[in-house]
């Protein structure tokens, strides 16, 4: 495998699944490959470069649709549970350097569940269950939800990942810290691609919308 380019590995993992080879062998064949296919920032990739590589063309046919459908529907039809899935990419990544590619993925997974507008509460239980596969902890998970679900109800100390009690310095410190972890030279270094930077722009409005109002109210 040294050597065969993205495209080729793409190719594979696709044609694979689409001639009927199960999604679990296909995805424990990526888990024992080496770098990028370790990488959660390479299956986002897949994702993207994957949908990009039908248009490259110019025209995105109806037989390469049907092949793309024919791909979704074989994964979704899969008998294994998604906590299964899960795990395995949990157990891909030691604890040391696995949190910040897992918020991206679980913000990847919510820019999914919100395409028609609403979160819905069977939604919100799988995400919530796949972040705790993760070793994301609840508080952790509420900030995602709020900096990514949109309305006015949503609490700017939850955005932060901060009790309500915290004092101001531990405020202001959970807030530069999660806008350093929105610059898009980290986000790069973790593997996300140029593509999904639309969720680290919302996270950053989100982010500083929530210590303005924070701020402002200790303030007052």
């Amino acid at each position: 495998m040294p050597g065969m380019s993205i495209w080729t590995r793409i190719r594979d993992a696709l044609a694979a699944l689409a001639t009927g080879e199960g999604l679990g062998e296909v995805f424990d064949r990526l888990r024992a490959s080496p770098a990028p296919e370790r990488s959660v920032g390479f299956t986002i990739a897949v994702i993207a470069l994957g949908a990009k590589m039908a248009k490259a063309d110019g025209q995105v046919t109806r037989d390469e649709v049907t092949a793309f459908r024919r791909v979704f529907n074989r994964a979704r039809q899969d008998v294994t549970g998604f906590d299964a899935y899960a795990r395995k990419i949990r157990a891909m990544f030691g604890p040391e350097d696995s949190r910040g590619l897992f918020i991206d993925l679980i913000e990847g997974l919510f820019d999914i569940a919100l395409a028609d507008g609403t979160l819905h509460a069977a939604e919100d239980e799988f995400l919530a269950h796949v972040a705790q596969i993760f070793g994301l902890d609840d508080r952790c998970y509420r900030a995602i939800r709020a900096r990514l679900t949109d309305g006015g109800s949503r609490d700017p100390y939850d955005l932060l990942g901060v009790a309500q009690d915290a004092d101001l310095d531990a405020v202001r410190a959970a807030w530069r810290q999660a806008v350093k972890d929105s610059h898009p030279d980290v986000l790069l270094a973790r593997g996300v691609p140029p593509e999904a930077m639309k969720l680290a722009e919302r996270r950053l409005i989100a982010i500083n919308a929530a210590w303005q109002e924070i701020s402002a109210r200790r303030a007052a």
